[in-house]
């Protein structure tokens, strides 16, 4: 987990949640989840298959549904998620950040935190938010 001495700057928070993603996408879950003070990503990866892939299948009925656990079996279908905007609070503690799937900005999106410790700042999440 990335540990930093004083709060951190935007830019760094971003590239951590970069880096976050990039795992994820790549399927590379337990390397992702040293990088954040998590919480579990297999509740993240439900809610971004919910948002995505699910989603769209609803949308598209012709092409059928996938079935309720396929998000677990095969993972590839997060490379067809990306980030997109990153909002940030007032006091640069919290942000979100929009996914997109193919494209189409989703409604779930990735909720972050920068929080004091006793051995420095610490990024928790991510959270959903709907």
């Amino acid at each position: 987990m990335k540990i930093w001495t004083e709060h951190p700057a935007r830019t760094d928070v971003e590239a951590v949640v970069r880096g976050y993603f990039s795992l994820l996408r790549a399927g590379r879950i337990p390397e992702a989840e040293q990088l954040t003070d998590h919480y579990p990503v297999r509740h993240v990866l439900k809610s971004l298959w919910s948002g995505s892939v699910e989603a769209s299948a609803d949308e598209d009925e012709a092409s059928g549904s996938p079935s309720a656990d396929e998000w677990e079996q095969d993972l590839s279908w997060l490379g067809e998620l990306a980030l997109a905007d990153f909002h940030w609070s007032d006091t640069s503690s919290n942000c979100y950040v929009e996914i997109t799937y193919r494209a189409q900005v989703i409604e779930v999106a990735l909720g972050f935190r920068v929080r004091p410790t006793d051995a420095g700042w610490v990024l928790t999440g991510p959270a959903t938010y709907w």
